[in-house]
């Protein structure tokens, strides 16, 4: 969000520096599955979650979890994220996502094109493994609201299966592929790779953490940071889950909660897929990266501060090993990341007031997938030129009471 706003703000004529407290690239955003999902504008709270999560929390073999001791904190965000599960909602989240994301590829190719850094973005199908007809069935829900957005699978079948995707088990019976879909090789570096484009560019990259908004005229007038004032005329909060104690400064209490990602890098993996694949009854992401085949996804409810858990790792290795037998590295790098996940799963994409600060986070799963769009409206908004389209889902005030 942060480097693809900046990128578009330079390119509208703004003098533009980036404060990150460990450098683009650094933080979530090297973690992901890499996937460019236009298609994923359905949100987890889909109708029946309710009754369905104590059963999947205790089922060892569905990818979500929960740090219990964490429960009480957490309890009042859940109630409200789980206020959602309903079809009236899921509709509302999907229809207000879709303009996010659909067009995902063209934002990514439109955000590289002057910066010679195209070779970054590769098209391909984004593909949904599913060991049967019956289990591709179960989600036809979620499959007819990727129709309404112009999604239509073409299904393969059978022994057509594995002519399309050679190292997949043969316990998969059916592959539902997606065009118009692409994914990035290497999800840190391309960030890295944008940042250092900026600065080429005469933008400037400051590393500190910021601690404070100077707001004493109505107006942003600079940030308090940990090397210092630095001045400015307007700011991007760009932070992700950690915007949310950022909010309060501005007298704005976000519902906002970590939901914990986990990957496992298959360094120099031989075996895997050839093209990004959504393990249906893993809910985790196979996609062959530079550094080898990354396994991406789970949800853990567990707060910011406690580290990993074995489960979820140990999850991720079973189905990898179940979905392609033949999956064989040299190393393996274990990663857990935090999504900045609001309890309605929509961004925060606005002005807050006329206080010259402006929100981009909070996109839950789909952070590389709406990156350039996002930091597109941002700028927008920031040079007084926004696009046609309607962006009140977004306003970070909506939570406000």
């Amino acid at each position: 969000m942060g480097v693809s706003t900046a990128i578009w703000l330079q390119r509208a004529g703004a003098d533009v520096t980036i404060i990150d407290r460990a450098g683009p690239g650094k933080g979530t955003s090297h973690g992901n599955a890499g996937v460019l999902a236009a298609a994923a504008m359905v949100p987890v709270t889909t109708p029946g979650l309710i009754k369905k999560a104590p059963g999947m929390l205790f089922n060892p073999d569905f990818p979500l979890y929960l740090r219990w001791s964490y429960l009480p904190k957490i309890a009042p965000w859940l109630v409200k994220y789980l206020s959602n599960a309903n079809d009236a909602d899921t509709r509302r989240i999907a229809r207000d996502l879709a303009p996010i994301v659909t067009d995902s590829v063209s934002q990514h190719k439109s955000l590289v094109s002057e910066l010679g850094l195209d070779a970054w973005v590769t098209e391909s199908d984004y593909c949904f493994a599913y060991t049967d007809e019956a289990a591709f069935q179960s989600e036809a829900y979620v499959w007819a609201l990727r129709r309404d957005a112009g999604f239509e699978p073409e299904l393969i079948r059978g022994g057509d299966v594995q002519d399309y995707e050679p190292n997949i088990s043969p316990n998969v019976g059916l592959i539902a592929a997606l065009k118009d879909h692409g994914f990035i090789r290497d999800p840190g570096g391309y960030v890295q790779a944008l940042a250092k484009a900026f600065e080429s560019m005469g933008g400037k990259i400051i590393e500190a953490e910021v601690k404070d908004f100077d707001l004493s005229g109505g107006r942003i007038s600079g940030l308090e940071t940990t090397i210092g004032r630095v001045d400015c005329d307007d700011a991007v909060l760009a932070t992700g889950v950690w915007s949310k104690p950022m909010m309060k400064k501005l007298g704005l209490n976000i519902p906002l909660e970590s939901e914990r990602g986990y990957h496992i890098v298959y360094e120099d993996a031989t075996g895997g897929p050839a093209r990004p694949t959504m393990i249906a009854s893993g809910k985790f992401v196979a996609t062959p990266m530079a550094q080898g085949v990354r396994c991406a996804g789970i949800v853990e409810l567990g707060g910011l501060d406690a580290g990993p858990s074995d489960a979820p790792l140990n999850f991720l290795r079973k189905k990898a090993k179940e979905t392609f037998p033949n999956l064989k590295a040299t190393a393996e790098i274990e990663w857990l990341g935090h999504r900045p996940a609001p309890t309605d799963s929509l961004p925060l994409i606005g002005q807050i007031g006329k206080t010259g600060v402006f929100t981009a986070f909070g996109h839950h799963h789909i952070g590389l997938t709406g990156g350039p769009k996002t930091g597109r409206l941002v700028a927008g908004l920031v040079m007084e030129q926004p696009a046609n389209q309607d962006l009140t889902a977004y306003a970070p005030q909506r939570f406000e009471t």
